[in-house]
């Protein structure tokens, strides 16, 4: 069975309605920000939002998971075959995730766990990171890249420079994912192949 879908008034979705608290919630910060400051912004009344969510703490959740879910579902899409493979497809993925979901990204990269539903995204963050650098380490295993750099360390610097992206990359840029996604791992994985 699934949950019955909620109806908005017309003209504001949970889609919308997330899409400006996050856009809120990067610019002044999830602390600072009220329901009252998102009913402002929205151009409704507090009542209006709370037919879609609870709380303010909900449409943080639903923000860092929409961010973490497309992570995972990447990790889950690498399919088999050689690890390197792999590896360059979830980092492809990645950056196709932060393209698609770049503001709710960009909020996942700033929590800092100052809540419990802010501790739950970083365990979430923590558990992928290690699953790459299982990869990584799989990857060293079939010979494919270089064994003299820890595992953790290559993984920290792919996802460091995946996660850069949200601090310059613009979708109005004229740079387009796949482009982007090329161009990293071209550079990235020139450095991290066995010669």
């Amino acid at each position: 069975m699934t949950a019955p879908v909620r109806r908005g008034r017309p003209g504001h979705s949970l889609d919308s309605l997330l899409d400006t608290a996050v856009a809120v919630f990067i610019e002044r910060g999830y602390e600072a920000t009220s329901m009252d400051t998102l009913a402002e912004r929205l151009g409704v009344t507090k009542s209006a939002i709370y037919h879609h969510v609870r709380s303010k703490t909900e449409l943080l959740e639903l923000a860092l998971d929409r961010a973490l879910d497309g992570l995972f579902a990447v990790l889950a899409g690498a399919g088999d075959g050689p690890a390197i493979g792999r590896l360059e497809s979830v980092v492809r993925g990645s950056v196709g995730v932060l393209t698609t979901e770049l503001p709710f990204v960009t909020l996942l990269l700033r929590v800092r766990g100052n809540s419990e539903v802010e501790a739950r995204a970083l365990q979430r963050r923590r558990e992928f990171d290690r699953a790459v650098t299982e990869l990584v380490r799989a990857c060293v295993a079939e010979g494919s890249v270089r064994p003299d750099v820890d595992p953790a360390l290559t993984s920290r610097l792919l996802f460091g420079t995946v996660n850069s992206l949200t601090e310059w990359y613009r979708p109005d840029g004229g740079l387009t994912p796949r482009a982007l996604a090329d161009g990293l791992v071209t550079t990235l994985f020139s450095g991290l192949r066995t010669p």
